[in-house]
Order: structure tokens, then C-alpha cells, then sequence
């Protein structure tokens, strides 16, 4: 799969990947904007009362008889968070024409009404819909208001927010709830006007469609789309070590029936040119799978947790290890976790671990290709990154990491923060987890 990538319009870049593998294609829209704690909410409520109706289909319900003759065809609000920058917009599913009878133009089509949905919100008086406002608002904060459900979610977010306190990362994509309940109406209009001028736009295709026909429509669908002074300074503060000389910790108590550890780690140098595969294969040598010395250690040997799991965010150059334990083992589950990462900083990797780790790294890579959601989450972050990997190139080149490679990885990881989540009491039983 080659990626090919053109602007179509003063910063609007089309990323278009052909491929006969789905029956259905995928279009994205995406605008790209700092994530900030006075906006993150109202960037988060624009596309979700975008896709509330149109000038010409003012209701989801006349939205819904149009997609329903479109053959199906589904588009959705998307939020999400890539490093510090917000993304927002739709995502849509568009079933392939080969499958479909006669010659339709569903793809033109369905791209007028993305188009539409940005561009030609059902308004009165130049103004977003107060019902609509508010309506989207109150999901808003239901959505924000729920990550205290899932504790084992909650744990991260937490430790995220304290460690990254003055960073624009411990701001959640969705953002405040504070700030959530005074959008008003009007100021989301003001603010919806500003974003559609200044955002920079990454529209993602893979379908059959052939490319001129692609370009052409997004073309047509968007050609009256405001442009102003484009924000390209958008991008994330990469903090290469801790904040402090020592590592910090925060203790919270909730009704919890087990423990949440989480520790913070900033991966230190090696983002001054990060190497990714070997960044992949470190994270699943140290954390991540059945194989990795977290699960076969501190779970499977010493017991001393229910999960123990490691993640790497590329984007801001952290990594979070995430651990459900008894409150009594908390030192000694803290010690163990850190003692593994230890042991891959001395190369104690054995020749098992590293091909494991590598295989697995491939296979999850390789996987991306199979899925069209995947493909198209994949490839807006390497727009971001300025990259131009593809999920096989990448997978090929982690099988030639060495245990050099992720040693020296480990060894420029500094851990920064640890948060652990106490408590007594009952709680939904769902937060448990000892498989």
C-alpha cells in the first residue's frame, strides 16, 4: 500500500491510499488545532452538533433518509487526541459502487454531504441552534462525567494530569467539565467560524476509487470552504526528562475494591531522533503482551498484581505502566516494575523475549493493513509525524531490531511520576480484572 498525498486547497491536504481489499471505502475529515484547556471542550462539541443537521437537511432524521439513499453510507463525529493536538470532524463509511446497482456516483455524493456538514450547518440568524448547543452539551458532559466508571481508565488520565500538570497533554480530548457547562450558543459559533479558517485539514481516502476522481470531489465539496491565515504552529511540547529532580507521587482514595498503579515515565533522549520500531520493540519486550517481563514477572511469577501493562505515547514521548494490585503490595509492585525496566537498561534480554517481541510488534503492524479503520488512524498520525511509513515498511523494519537497539532505549527512560488509586468499599465488580 503506497500513500499519496497532494494539497487541494491552501491547507487541506488529501491522503489518499488506493485498495481492493474492503467493500467499503473510508473518508476522514480532520481539523487539526492546539489542544488547550479554554477550547478542548467547545472543539470537541463542534462536530457533534455539526452532524446534528444542515441548510438542507436540517434533522438527523433528514440526515438519516439521505444516507439511507446513499446506500447505507455512515458518518460520524469524530474527537481525538494525537500528542497536544486536538483532531476533530467525521468519519465516514461509504460502500464501494462496484457493489452497488448502476452507476450511482455514491463517493460524489457522499463527499457533498461531508462537505455539507462542515461547511453548511443548519443555523438561524447565522447562529449555531441553541437546541442543538445544548442538547450535544449534555452528552458532553455525560461523556466527560463517566471516565470515573471505568477506574482502571481513570488511573491513567490521573496520572497524565499530574504528571503532565503544566502541559497541555493532561488535558482530556474532550476537555473540562467546568468549561463544558458555560458553551453558550453564540460563542461556539464565533468559535466554529475561527477553526474552519485557520485549521490546517487532513482529508483521508482508501477505497478503488481512482485518485483524479477523489481529488476532484473533495474538491468541489469543500471549494467554499473559508481560508484565512492558516495555524500551523500547532505541534507537542516534548519534554525529554522528568520535571523534577526526584520522582513524585500522588495518592488518591476512592470506593475501590482494588488498587490502581500507574507510573510515568518520560523516554528521555531517545525522542531527539526517535528510532519507532525499536521504540515498538522495547514496549513489548518491557510491557506490552503475554510475553513481556511485566506479564511474566510481576504477574505470572511473583503475582504481585492482576495486570500489569506498559503503553508508549510516540507523540509526547511518555510511557505509562498501568498495574491493578492489592493496597498492601503497592512497594513491592512498585519495586518489581521498575527492577524489569531496570534489567532491559542492563541488556538482560534474552534471545526468546527479543524474538517474541519483535514478532509480536510485526503481527500487530501488519494487521493494520486489514482493517480500514485502522489504516486511516495509522496514517493521520503519520501526517502529523511528517512520516511517510507504511504498516508493512514499519513491521520489516522492526524485525531488524537488535537487543542493543532496546537496551538503549531503556536506558534513557527517567521515571517522573507515580500514582496510586486507593481505597475501600464496594464497587462495580467490572473494575476487577484477574484474567
Amino acid at each position: 500500500m503506497e500513500i499519496k498525498r497532494s494539497e487541494i486547497m491552501p491547507g487541506v491536504n488529501l491522503a489518499y491510499l488506493w485498495s481492493d481489499k474492503f467493500k467499503t471505502s473510508c473518508m476522514s475529515l480532520t481539523l487539526l488545532t492546539q489542544l488547550q484547556r479554554d477550547t478542548a471542550s467547545m472543539n470537541a462539541l463542534i462536530p457533534l452538533v455539526l452532524r446534528r443537521g444542515t441548510t438542507r437537511y436540517p434533522d438527523m432524521e433528514a440526515i438519516s433518509a439521505r444516507l439511507d439513499e446513499l446506500y447505507g453510507t455512515a458518518i460520524e463525529p469524530v474527537v481525538r487526541r494525537i500528542g497536544e493536538i486536538q483532531c476533530l470532524g467525521f468519519y465516514a463509511s461509504i460502500p464501494e459502487e462496484e457493489y452497488l446497482p448502476g452507476n450511482n456516483g455514491v463517493l460524489e455524493q457522499a463527499t457533498a454531504l461531508l462537505g455539507e456538514l462542515l461547511l453548511s450547518p443548519a443555523t438561524r440568524g447565522g447562529l449555531l441552534l441553541p437546541k442543538y448547543v445544548d442538547s450535544e452539551r449534555e452528552k458532553l458532559l455525560d461523556i466527560i462525567r463517566s471516565r470515573m466508571n471505568d477506574k482502571r481508565s481513570y488511573a491513567l488520565s490521573r496520572c497524565i494530569e499530574e504528571m503532565c500538570c503544566y502541559e497541555d497533554f493532561a488535558v482530556s480530548r474532550f476537555g473540562s467539565e467546568s468549561e463544558a457547562e458555560n458553551i453558550h450558543y453564540k460563542k461556539l459559533t464565533r468559535h466554529y467560524r475561527e477553526l474552519i479558517q485557520t485549521c490546517p485539514v487532513e482529508i483521508f481516502y482508501c477505497g478503488k476509487t481512482d485518485f483524479k476522481a477523489v481529488s476532484a470531489a473533495m474538491r468541489d465539496a469543500f471549494s467554499a470552504m473559508p481560508r484565512g491565515e492558516i495555524d500551523y504552529d500547532i505541534g507537542t511540547d516534548l519534554r525529554m526528562n522528568a520535571v523534577e529532580d526526584h520522582v513524585r507521587f500522588v495518592e488518591e482514595e476512592m470506593d475501590v475494591t482494588q488498587g490502581k498503579l500507574v507510573l510515568g515515565f518520560r523516554l528521555g533522549e531517545c525522542m531527539e531522533e526517535p528510532d519507532i520500531p525499536a521504540l515498538y520493540v522495547f514496549n513489548a519486550v518491557y510491557g506490552s503482551g503475554a510475553t513481556s517481563k511485566l506479564f511474566m514477572n510481576v504477574r505470572e511469577k511473583l503475582s504481585l498484581c492482576y495486570y500489569a501493562s506498559s503503553a508508549v505515547y510516540l507523540h509526547k514521548g511518555i510511557m505509562l505502566v498501568s498495574s491493578g494490585i492489592e493496597f498492601d503490595k503497592l512497594d513491592a509492585a512498585r519495586d518489581e516494575i521498575l527492577a524489569q525496566l531496570d534489567s532491559v537498561r542492563r541488556g538482560e534480554i534474552t534471545d526468546d523475549e527479543l524474538r517474541s517481541a519483535k514478532k509480536s510488534v510485526a503481527s500487530d503492524l501488519r494487521a493494520v493493513q486489514d482493517s480500514i479503520g485502522e489504516l486511516e488512524g495509522f496514517y493521520l498520525s503519520q501526517a502529523l509525524d511528517g512520516l511517510d511509513y507504511g504498516p508493512a515498511e514499519l513491521a520489516a523494519l522492526a524485525e531488524d531490531v537488535t537487543k542493543e537497539d532496546v537496551q538503549a532505549i531503556a536506558e534513557s527512560i527517567e521515571c517522573d511520576l507515580i500514582y496510586f488509586l486507593k481505597g475501600s468499599g464496594e464497587e462495580d465488580g467490572s473494575d476487577d480484572e484477574t484474567a
